[in-house]
Formats: structure tokens, sequence, C-alpha cells
């Protein structure tokens, strides 16, 4: 699930999409990132909910270690959450239980969702090649292998440039990046069906 943690079986990956498709759930979790932290009454207020309902949510989530509770800020019945590092590769969906392949499809539907929404902010923020906002597309021709190895050199660069919200310098913002990259159907290629 996270780096370091043991593999996740095919139910808590099906609990896990489940967590992550909650819009409640995603709303609390970008709080957190956000702002670092906070309890349930804070999250209530913010989000326009009962502190019952962000406590049950905050619980589901510290559960699946998404969260954790802050225990220098808790004390008595109050407690302070904040969101931990995550990093979350699905599996090919051939290998999915059906209802962890449905869990994970209605998931993608709302990320690509989200995605679109951001990719239209990003557009309409540009302010040049030294702003903020930055727009790149690009093809080129690639092994499965160069793909593979360009991928891991990717997360590489994002270690070496990005900071956890505590370490991040004077000037850091969130910055909401994504990446694909699917071939072309091309047809045949040497002989060989390529694409889909």
């Amino acid at each position: 699930m996270t780096d370091g943690m043991p593999e996740m079986t095919s139910l808590e990956r099906t609990a896990l999409y489940k967590s992550l498709g909650n819009p409640l759930r995603r709303r609390i979790l970008e709080y957190l990132g956000r702002h670092g932290g906070a309890n349930s009454t804070v999250l209530a207020r913010e989000l326009g909910e009962s502190s019952g309902t962000t406590s049950y949510h905050l619980r589901k989530l510290a559960e699946q270690r998404l969260i954790e509770e802050i225990p220098e800020k808790s004390g008595g019945r109050e407690r302070w959450w904040r969101a931990l590092p995550f990093s979350h590769t699905t599996p090919d969906p051939a290998t999915m239980a059906p209802e962890e392949y449905e869990a994970a499809a209605r998931l993608a539907h709302l990320k690509i969702e989200v995605d679109t929404a951001l990719y239209r902010r990003a557009h309409q923020e540009y302010r040049g090649p030294e702003g903020w906002a930055q727009v790149q597309r690009h093809g080129t021709w690639l092994t499965q292998e160069e793909l593979l190895a360009f991928m891991r050199e990717y997360h590489a660069l994002l270690k070496r440039y990005g900071h956890a919200r505590e370490e991040a310098p004077d000037g850091a913002r969130p910055v909401m990046m994504r990446f694909y990259a699917v071939p072309e159907p091309v047809g045949e290629w040497n002989g060989e069906p390529t694409g889909r």
C-alpha cells in the first residue's frame, strides 16, 4: 500500500478503493493534506457536516492507515488527525476479483472527472513557460522496457524535487501533477499486433 508496507489483499484493496471513492472521505483527506491536521469538530465546520459524521469517517480512514492521530495535540475526547504519506499502484485488472474490479472502476471514473477539471484549470491558469501552471504534451517512440525505465525516473524526480508538507520550503505550494502514457494503436508493426 505505502512504501515499506506489506502487499495488500484483494479485500483490502476493495475497501481502499471504496474509501477513496467516498466523496466525504476524499474531502477529509484533501483538507488534512492542505492544512496538516484537524479534529472532527474543525472538519465538521469546514466541510458542512456533523462532528459525529466526520468522527466516524476519521476512524475508518485511520483503520486503513490513511491518517493517524496527532498525539501531542490530542487530549481527552478531542482527537486530532493528520494524513499519512500514501502511494498505491493498482494491479492488473485481469488479476482482480469482481468486487475489487468494480470498486477500482468506480474510483477510476471519479479520478477522471477530477483530472479533467485539473486539466481545464491548467489551461485556464497557464501564464507562459515560467508560470505556476504548466501544460506539456509529447509523443515519442519507446520500447516497453524504455517506458518502464522512464516511469522509474519520473518517480525518482518527484522524490528528488517534491517535499512533504511539513518539510516544504518557504514559497512552496501544493502542486497537483498527473502523468499517463498509452501507446498509439498503430495496427501491425513488424508483423506483430500492437495497441488494442
